[in-house]
């Protein structure tokens, strides 16, 4: 059966790729690495664990949304960023993805244009593509620290209808300074840009902690997750806050779309929000991880790189080895057994020249991976 040729087309997500590669490689008995996905090596916090076990036991499970564990995401956003959330815009979701597509569905019809910074996550640009809207990439470079800028938004013309903003950013790890995440708000009153916020690496930042949107932009929609500070990816937890205006919007497409999220973990989540000495760890880890691979990098040949502020990858060119990153990550994989990400997922452009990193893996496995790195590296200069 064939497609339709109005059928929106959707790239591959390439890192997949190579992280299918990786576990056959694993089932044959190769020793692997995975700095291919962005997602922690551990598990969810302990407490959070045992609060599932104990729900497994006493909830018999359906579609519930957790009243408690809204009103503890509302009370965050006062804590932290000093913004009022009312726990009645907070929509729990399956995780961020469908986060994304509540919010994009919320705002714009088909055709609307929406802008992105390049590099920029690959499910941005193929999430727009699937729901008929238009991807509108702005390259950004070494000059702009790869992130979205006022100067270049404010230089679009005709205006785009939206924008995705993430701050720190996949798969860069580059921050947003607050006095330039203010002025791309300005200027997105100014020309009526809707907003939304990606914030899912917020509470890994490694100087400065990163804004919210909120505190500069109250009528952005605001994705986050518990995949990734919280270490609970496989859970599938998520959420969405929007206005006040468009909660119903969101609530009956949640409900539509995606029903609730799972019940064990919404009672996980909860108590993860409190497990702070431990997820602080996890931190403290990819601190550890940051640092090593900086200093290897120049062993590596690689010698221009994204300033990695949060998240925990780098972004680094290879052009000097390479204009394919796919086949690229490929070899190295297959040669040393550490499975990376390709840069054409995130950059459809210029991505063949550059590969990510991911260090949200253990300290002992950066130093592996390091290791055999080091002579493979060398070998392509």
């Amino acid at each position: 059966m064939t497609s339709s040729p109005d059928i929106a087309e959707v790239e591959p997500f390439h890192a997949i790729t190579i992280g299918r590669l990786a576990y056959d490689l694993a089932e044959q008995g190769r020793d692997i690495i995975h700095m291919e996905y962005g997602q922690p090596s551990t598990g969810a916090p302990a407490e959070a664990i045992a609060a599932a076990h104990k729900a497994l036991d006493s909830d018999p499970g359906g579609y519930w949304e957790s009243n408690a564990l809204k009103q503890r995401i509302a009370r965050h956003y006062g804590e932290a960023y000093g913004v009022a959330v009312d726990e009645e815009q907070v929509i729990l979701t399956c995780g961020a993805s469908p986060a994304l597509v509540l919010a994009l569905s919320c705002l714009f019809r088909p055709g609307a244009r929406v802008a992105m910074a390049r590099p920029g996550y690959v499910a941005y640009r193929n999430t727009l593509k699937a729901m008929y809207l238009e991807p509108v990439e702005v390259a950004c470079g070494p000059a702009e620290r790869y992130q979205m800028t006022a100067a270049a938004l404010n230089a679009l013309t005709p205006a785009p209808d939206g924008l995705i903003l993430a701050s720190p950013a996949n798969p860069t790890g580059t921050v947003i300074a607050p006095d330039e995440m203010a002025a791309i708000a300005e200027v997105c009153r100014r020309k009526g840009i809707c907003v939304v916020s990606d914030e899912i690496y917020h509470g890994l930042t490694y100087e400065n902690a990163a804004h919210s949107m909120l505190q500069h932009c109250p009528e952005a929609l605001v994705v986050n997750s518990f995949s990734k500070y919280f270490s609970m990816a496989g859970w599938r937890l998520g959420w969405l806050l929007v206005p006040s205006d468009l909660i119903e919007a969101a609530r009956a497409r949640m409900g539509n779309l995606f029903l609730t999220p799972p019940v064990l973990a919404q009672h996980a989540g909860l108590v993860a929000f409190d497990c702070r000495e431990e997820l602080e760890g996890h931190l403290a880890n990819y601190t550890r991880n940051r640092e090593m691979l900086l200093a290897a990098l120049p062993r590596l040949g690689l010698q221009q790189i994204a300033p990695p502020d949060g998240a925990f990858y780098i972004w680094a060119e290879i052009g000097h080895m390479t204009n394919d990153s796919l086949s690229f990550c490929r070899k190295l994989l297959e040669d040393t057994g550490v499975a990376t990400a390709p840069g054409i997922d995130f950059d459809p452009v210029d991505g063949g020249r550059y590969i990510r990193f991911s260090f949200a893996v253990s300290p002992a496995e950066i130093e592996a991976a390091i290791e055999r790195m080091v002579p493979w590296f060398a070998a392509r200069r």
